[in-house]
Protein backbone atom coordinates (compact mmCIF):
# COMPACT_ATOMS: atom_id res chain seq x y z
CA UNK A 1 0.00 0.00 0.00
CA UNK A 2 1.41 3.35 -1.34
CA UNK A 3 2.15 5.89 1.62
CA UNK A 4 -0.74 8.34 1.34
CA UNK A 5 -3.14 5.56 0.96
CA UNK A 6 -1.83 3.89 4.43
CA UNK A 7 -2.23 7.22 6.11
CA UNK A 8 -5.71 8.01 4.62
CA UNK A 9 -6.72 4.36 5.44
CA UNK A 10 -5.37 4.80 9.06
CA UNK A 11 -7.28 7.98 9.89
CA UNK A 12 -10.76 6.73 8.15
CA UNK A 13 -10.39 3.25 10.29
CA UNK A 14 -9.64 5.92 13.49
CA UNK A 15 -13.28 7.68 12.58
CA UNK A 16 -15.17 4.45 11.95
CA UNK A 17 -14.13 2.54 15.38
CA UNK A 18 -15.16 6.24 17.10
CA UNK A 19 -18.54 6.50 14.69
CA UNK A 20 -19.03 2.27 14.92
CA UNK A 21 -18.44 2.67 18.50
CA UNK A 22 -20.83 5.30 19.47
CA UNK A 23 -23.72 4.22 17.22
CA UNK A 24 -23.11 0.62 18.83
CA UNK A 25 -23.36 2.28 22.53
CA UNK A 26 -26.28 3.94 21.55
CA UNK A 27 -28.38 0.89 19.45
CA UNK A 28 -28.27 3.13 16.37
CA UNK A 29 -26.59 0.53 14.07
CA UNK A 30 -29.06 0.14 11.37
CA UNK A 31 -29.22 4.19 11.32
CA UNK A 32 -25.26 4.11 11.11
CA UNK A 33 -26.15 1.41 8.00
CA UNK A 34 -28.51 3.84 6.18
CA UNK A 35 -26.25 6.59 6.71
CA UNK A 36 -23.45 4.83 4.74
CA UNK A 37 -25.59 3.56 1.81
CA UNK A 38 -26.89 7.17 1.64
CA UNK A 39 -23.33 8.91 1.74
CA UNK A 40 -22.14 6.01 -0.59
CA UNK A 41 -24.99 7.04 -3.09
CA UNK A 42 -24.48 10.53 -2.85
CA UNK A 43 -20.70 10.06 -3.83
CA UNK A 44 -21.73 7.35 -6.58
CA UNK A 45 -24.00 10.35 -7.95
CA UNK A 46 -22.81 13.86 -7.62
CA UNK A 47 -19.50 15.10 -8.72
CA UNK A 48 -20.19 18.36 -6.74
CA UNK A 49 -19.95 16.17 -3.76
CA UNK A 50 -16.50 14.22 -4.78
CA UNK A 51 -15.05 17.74 -5.34
CA UNK A 52 -16.23 19.24 -1.91
CA UNK A 53 -14.42 16.61 0.41
CA UNK A 54 -11.51 16.57 -2.00
CA UNK A 55 -10.60 19.95 -3.14
CA UNK A 56 -8.17 21.46 -1.23
CA UNK A 57 -9.19 25.13 -2.56
CA UNK A 58 -12.20 25.32 -0.25
CA UNK A 59 -11.54 26.74 3.40
CA UNK A 60 -12.46 24.91 6.08
CA UNK A 61 -15.85 26.93 7.13
CA UNK A 62 -17.44 26.34 3.29
CA UNK A 63 -16.32 22.67 3.52
CA UNK A 64 -18.07 22.43 7.20
CA UNK A 65 -21.10 24.71 6.17
CA UNK A 66 -21.20 22.51 3.05
CA UNK A 67 -21.25 19.56 4.72
CA UNK A 68 -23.72 20.53 8.14
CA UNK A 69 -26.19 21.56 5.28
CA UNK A 70 -25.97 18.45 3.04
CA UNK A 71 -26.45 16.32 6.25
CA UNK A 72 -28.80 18.16 6.86
CA UNK A 73 -30.70 17.64 3.85
CA UNK A 74 -29.91 14.13 3.67
CA UNK A 75 -31.43 13.65 7.03
CA UNK A 76 -28.12 11.79 8.10
CA UNK A 77 -28.06 10.69 12.16
CA UNK A 78 -26.58 13.16 14.46
CA UNK A 79 -23.59 10.69 15.19
CA UNK A 80 -22.74 11.04 11.55
CA UNK A 81 -23.65 14.39 11.18
CA UNK A 82 -21.15 15.79 13.59
CA UNK A 83 -18.20 13.23 12.49
CA UNK A 84 -18.67 14.81 9.26
CA UNK A 85 -18.16 18.53 10.41
CA UNK A 86 -15.79 17.29 12.99
CA UNK A 87 -14.26 16.07 9.83
CA UNK A 88 -14.23 18.96 7.80
CA UNK A 89 -13.16 21.08 10.60
CA UNK A 90 -10.01 18.79 11.03
CA UNK A 91 -9.76 18.68 6.96
CA UNK A 92 -10.00 14.91 6.96
CA UNK A 93 -13.00 14.86 4.49
CA UNK A 94 -11.27 13.59 1.63
CA UNK A 95 -11.09 9.84 3.77
CA UNK A 96 -14.96 9.84 3.77
CA UNK A 97 -15.11 7.00 1.27
CA UNK A 98 -12.49 4.76 3.03
CA UNK A 99 -14.39 5.73 6.08
CA UNK A 100 -17.81 3.98 4.72
CA UNK A 101 -15.78 1.14 3.57
CA UNK A 102 -14.32 0.52 7.29
CA UNK A 103 -17.87 1.06 8.27
CA UNK A 104 -19.22 -1.13 6.42
CA UNK A 105 -16.89 -3.79 7.01
CA UNK A 106 -18.14 -3.56 11.08
CA UNK A 107 -21.41 -3.38 10.52
CA UNK A 108 -20.84 -6.35 8.29
CA UNK A 109 -18.89 -8.42 10.81
CA UNK A 110 -21.46 -7.42 13.90
CA UNK A 111 -24.36 -8.87 12.02
CA UNK A 112 -22.35 -12.31 10.84
CA UNK A 113 -22.30 -11.18 7.20
CA UNK A 114 -19.25 -11.21 4.53
CA UNK A 115 -19.28 -9.33 1.19
CA UNK A 116 -18.12 -11.33 -2.17
CA UNK A 117 -17.47 -8.81 -4.67
CA UNK A 118 -18.90 -11.07 -7.97
CA UNK A 119 -18.05 -10.18 -11.54
CA UNK A 120 -19.47 -12.02 -14.49
CA UNK A 121 -19.67 -12.25 -18.11
CA UNK A 122 -23.44 -11.76 -17.86
CA UNK A 123 -26.36 -10.71 -15.41
CA UNK A 124 -27.21 -12.77 -12.88
CA UNK A 125 -30.12 -14.01 -12.44
CA UNK A 126 -31.38 -13.45 -8.60
CA UNK A 127 -31.63 -17.58 -8.71
CA UNK A 128 -27.86 -17.42 -9.84
CA UNK A 129 -27.23 -15.08 -7.10
CA UNK A 130 -29.11 -16.46 -4.06
CA UNK A 131 -27.58 -19.81 -5.12
CA UNK A 132 -24.44 -18.79 -5.40
CA UNK A 133 -24.90 -16.90 -1.84
CA UNK A 134 -25.78 -20.15 -0.42
CA UNK A 135 -22.72 -21.96 -1.74
CA UNK A 136 -20.45 -19.71 -0.37
CA UNK A 137 -22.53 -19.13 3.20
CA UNK A 138 -21.65 -23.21 3.41
CA UNK A 139 -18.02 -23.17 2.71
CA UNK A 140 -17.37 -19.24 4.88
CA UNK A 141 -20.00 -20.13 7.59
CA UNK A 142 -21.17 -16.67 7.79
CA UNK A 143 -24.14 -15.12 5.78
CA UNK A 144 -22.60 -13.68 2.47
CA UNK A 145 -24.21 -10.52 0.43
CA UNK A 146 -23.43 -10.78 -3.08
CA UNK A 147 -22.44 -7.60 -5.18
CA UNK A 148 -22.41 -8.43 -9.14
CA UNK A 149 -20.76 -6.70 -11.56
CA UNK A 150 -20.45 -7.80 -15.39
CA UNK A 151 -17.76 -7.96 -17.34
CA UNK A 152 -17.87 -9.75 -20.58
CA UNK A 153 -14.86 -9.94 -21.38
CA UNK A 154 -14.77 -12.78 -18.90
CA UNK A 155 -16.66 -14.79 -22.03
CA UNK A 156 -18.12 -16.81 -19.05
CA UNK A 157 -17.79 -17.98 -15.99
CA UNK A 158 -17.35 -15.84 -12.06
CA UNK A 159 -14.94 -14.18 -10.12
CA UNK A 160 -15.53 -14.27 -6.64
CA UNK A 161 -13.44 -12.38 -4.11
CA UNK A 162 -14.05 -12.71 -0.17
CA UNK A 163 -11.69 -10.63 2.23
CA UNK A 164 -8.03 -12.24 0.98
CA UNK A 165 -9.18 -15.33 -1.20
CA UNK A 166 -10.17 -14.71 -4.88
CA UNK A 167 -11.62 -17.69 -7.34
CA UNK A 168 -11.09 -17.09 -10.82
CA UNK A 169 -13.53 -19.51 -12.85
CA UNK A 170 -13.76 -17.02 -15.96
CA UNK A 171 -13.15 -18.69 -19.26
CA UNK A 172 -10.40 -15.79 -20.41
CA UNK A 173 -8.60 -16.76 -17.32
CA UNK A 174 -8.59 -20.45 -17.99
CA UNK A 175 -7.82 -19.44 -21.94
CA UNK A 176 -4.56 -17.12 -20.45
CA UNK A 177 -3.86 -20.48 -18.41
CA UNK A 178 -3.87 -22.70 -21.70
CA UNK A 179 -1.90 -19.80 -24.01
CA UNK A 180 1.00 -19.84 -21.50
CA UNK A 181 1.43 -23.30 -20.73
CA UNK A 182 1.73 -23.71 -24.65
CA UNK A 183 3.96 -21.02 -24.57
CA UNK A 184 6.36 -23.10 -21.92
CA UNK A 185 5.87 -26.22 -24.24
CA UNK A 186 7.36 -24.89 -27.55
Amino acid sequence: MSEPASISSGIATRYATAVFDLAKEGKKLPALEADCNALESALSDSDDFVTLISSPVLSRDEQSNAVTAIAKAMKLSPIVSNTLGLMAEKRRLFVLPQLITALRTRIADEKGEVTAEVTAAKKLTKAQADALAKTLKASVGKDVIVNVAVDESLIGGLIVKMGSKMIDTSISSKLANLQNAMKEVG
